[in-house]
C-alpha cells in the first residue's frame, strides 16, 4: 500500500498538477493539505473520475485537508482534533482505508513568533499529542501524515542558522514534535535515509528549488504495527519542478 501526503497549495488552482501526479504515482491513498476551498468547491468529480473516492474538510480560502482512496471511498472516523470547540480551522480529518487508520493533518505554521499565532500552534501541538497518544497503542496500522510544519533538526532545514527565530524551527515547536515521537511513532522518511539531506518544501522565491534550498516538513508519523510493514519512502521531488506546481512536492511511503 502506497499512502502519501501532499500540499496542494490550493486544490482548484492546482488540479492539473495533482490529477497529472496521480495519474503518474499511482499512490493508494493521499492525504491533502491547504485546499483553500470550502466543502462545496472541493473537486469531487474531477477525483473520482481519476479513480478516488475521497473525504474532505475544506474552508474558505485558507487551510482545508482531505484523505483520497484509489478504487475505494475512506471511511471517515473525525473531522477535527477535539480539545478546543471554538477551533474552527479545517486541520484535521481521519479515516480508515483499507485496514489502516489515516489522520491527515495541516498544522498551523506559527509565524510571527511570538504571538497569538505561535500560541495557537502550541496549542494545536498539544492537542495533536493527546490525540495521538489514544491511536499509537491500536492494534491496527496507524499513519499520520500532513504538513506538520516542523523542522526537527538542522538535518532537516537549509542553513538552519537563518532560521533560528521561525516557528518551524522554534525550540518549543521542536520539543512538541519530540514529545510527540516519544509515545512510539516512526518518522519514515527518516527512519529509512538517517543522515540524508531530504527536502519536501522549496520556497518559490530567490530560486530556491534549483539551489535545493529547501525545508523538511511533510511528514509522515507510524505506529509500530505500521512501521513493522515499512518498506520504502521517498519525495516525488520531479513534481516540484512542473509548472504552476506547489511549493510542497509529495512524499509517500509504501508499506507490506
Amino acid at each position: 500500500m502506497k499512502i502519501a501526503t501532499y500540499n496542494v497549495n490550493g486544490v482548484n488552482g492546482r488540479l492539473p498538477v495533482l490529477l497529472r501526479w496521480l495519474a503518474e504515482a499511482r499512490p493508494d491513498v493521499v492525504c491533502l493539505q491547504e485546499l483553500k476551498a470550502p466543502e462545496e468547491k472541493f473537486p469531487e468529480a474531477a477525483i473520482r473520475d481519476a479513480g478516488y473516492g475521497a473525504v474532505w474538510h475544506g474552508q474558505k480560502s485558507w487551510n482545508g485537508v482531505a484523505i483520497l482512496a484509489r478504487g475505494c471511498d475512506p471511511v471517515e472516523t473525525r473531522r477535527g482534533l477535539p480539545g478546543d470547540p471554538e477551533d474552527l480551522h479545517s486541520r484535521y480529518i481521519e479515516a480508515a482505508v483499507n485496514g489502516v487508520l489515516v489522520g491527515g493533518l495541516y498544522l498551523p505554521n506559527g509565524n510571527p513568533r511570538p504571538g497569538p499565532k505561535f500560541d495557537y500552534k502550541l496549542r494545536w501541538m498539544e492537542r495533536l499529542i493527546l490525540h495521538a497518544e489514544g491511536l499509537i497503542g491500536m492494534d491496527a496500522p496507524v499513519v499520520l501524515a500532513g504538513d506538520y510544519n516542523v523542522m526537527p533538526t538542522d538535518l532537516d532545514v537549509y542553513k538552519p542558522e537563518r532560521w533560528r527565530d521561525d516557528a518551524l524551527f522554534a525550540p518549543e515547536a521542536r520539543a512538541a514534535w519530540f514529545r510527540l515521537l516519544d509515545q512510539g511513532w516512526c518518522d519514515a522518511l527518516r527512519h529509512l535515509h538517517p543522515g540524508e539531506t531530504i527536502y519536501t518544501f522549496w520556497d518559490y522565491f530567490r530560486n530556491a528549488f534549483a539551489r535545493d534550498a529547501g525545508l523538511r516538513i511533510d511528514h509522515l508519523l507510524l505506529n509500530a504495527p505500521a512501521a513493522k510493514r515499512l518498506r520504502d519512502a521517498q519525495v516525488d521531488r520531479f513534481a516540484r519542478g512542473w509548472e504552476k506546481t506547489s511549493d510542497h512536492a509529495p512524499v509517500w511511503i509504501a508499506l507490506d
